[in-house]
């Protein structure tokens, strides 16, 4: 087993390019595909989770292992239903046990032949693809957004297009308007039509060229390590980002705000790719309460920095957290007492902690396969002497050079 010990640096004065967006990769890549295009689009993700899609479209066998990467095992999963051929697919233990019925269900609905190989409702699967007539489905909204852009994307492509009737709560709501806007840009019609109906017209997708701007996600990290670095002058430069970004996660400019870091847009010659200037502003916030139901990948990054900075919280809208990479609810409360603190967590959507403290382990962090888990602990190591982390080559997931980035920035990172 890899273990990194981590001594953070004193200060923070850096320019950092951060990768490319994995989720409009993975979006760019599949309506790419379907596009028939030559090209593929610029800039594309390096991470894991985007060579898995890249390996699937042009893989020539018909068993397709997609590991941990439950955005393809969705999209990929839309994506063979929709197209000639048949396929197994599969991926890691973890993943054999991360529900898909949902989709299958849908999809079955729209004509798809798909039939399960292990356990009913969950993969792997396999897939007779063929061309689908389409229609009208009505679906939750509280469900993954994953299933919602799965559907969506292959809308131009059937028969009679698809509309969507999501019912009740609608959540990670920027992530289905990504992939209505990614869609569109390779002249799609889909859109909105009421606040809770979806339409996709049967009209074919045309090969454009594509940018990919840079990931809002993985900016997190070094928001909340500027609110942990005690040098109130440190400042950082994040490369790449869009200033009119639809990336959903571009809230935690807004949501760090109240934590003491100002965001500031350089000027852009492009209307595109800006650099992002952050600073060290006074903290003045007693108690955080946010609701993370529109972008849960942020919140173990925040729970992190609360902590660390010691402001009490009510974080809500966490349900997703379930079902992600691991149970990261669970996680993030089994990984904080070893540091020292005790959170809680009620009805499996809501994560609380009043201040209460414990006698801290030193333990090294346990990632659970989970990318976020070691990039959102490694910034604690600005208020811990000394902070173990394994397994930390599960940060490749989503941002493959970011220990690198560390050491640039001159972390300490000890490789045991």
């Amino acid at each position: 087993m890899t273990q990194y010990i981590l001594t953070a640096p004193l200060s923070l004065n850096a320019d950092i390019k951060l990768p490319a967006s994995k989720s409009i990769s993975n979006r760019a890549l599949v309506i790419h595909a379907l596009s028939k295009g030559k090209i593929l689009p610029e800039n594309l993700s390096d991470c894991d989770d985007t060579q898995v899609v890249i390996e699937a479209l042009r893989s020539h066998s018909n068993t397709v292992d997609i590991k941990a990467a439950g955005t393809a095992m969705r999209f990929m999963t839309a994506y063979y239903a929709a197209t000639q051929g048949t396929h197994i697919i599969t991926g890691t233990e973890r993943m054999r046990h991360r529900p898909i019925a949902i989709l299958v269900n849908a999809l079955r609905q729209l004509g798809a032949d798909i039939e399960y190989i292990g356990k009913e409702g969950f993969p792997p699967l396999r897939i007779h693809g063929k061309h689908l007539a389409g229609g009208i489905l009505e679906i939750p909204g509280n469900i993954s957004s994953q299933y919602i852009s799965a559907l969506l994307m292959i809308g131009p492509v059937l028969q009679k297009g698809i509309t969507l009737k999501l019912t009740g709560k609608i959540i990670s709501h920027p992530y289905i308007d990504l992939t209505l806007y990614t869609m569109r840009k390779f002249k799609a019609e889909a859109e909105w039509t009421t606040d809770n109906i979806i339409c996709v017209k049967p009209k074919s997708y045309q090969p454009v060229p594509y940018y990919i701007e840079n990931d809002w996600s993985s900016s997190s990290y070094w928001y909340e390590m500027l609110a942990l670095c005690k040098d109130q002058k440190a400042l950082i430069n994040l490369e790449g980002l869009f200033f009119q970004s639809k990336q959903g996660d571009s809230i935690i400019k807004d949501i760090f705000e109240p934590l003491g870091i100002k965001t500031t847009f350089a000027p852009s010659t492009t209307d595109t790719t800006t650099t992002v200037t952050l600073t060290k502003t006074p903290c003045l916030t007693k108690k955080y309460e946010y609701d993370f139901t529109k972008c849960p990948d942020l919140a173990q990054t925040v729970v992190v920095t609360c902590c660390c900075l010691g402001i009490p919280f009510k974080f809500t809208g966490l349900a997703s957290l379930k079902i992600k990479e691991t149970d990261r609810i669970d996680a993030l409360k089994k990984e904080l007492y070893k540091l020292g603190y005790v959170i809680y967590d009620k009805h499996d959507d809501t994560l609380l902690w009043d201040g209460e403290r414990c006698k801290a382990l030193m333990q090294p962090i346990d990632t659970y396969e989970d990318h976020r888990m070691a990039m959102a602990f490694a910034p604690a190591a600005f208020t811990s002497s000394s902070l173990s982390i394994n397994h930390p080559e599960v940060v490749s997931k989503s941002y493959p050079h970011y220990w690198e980035d560390l050491e640039a920035v001159h972390f300490k990172i000890k490789k045991t």
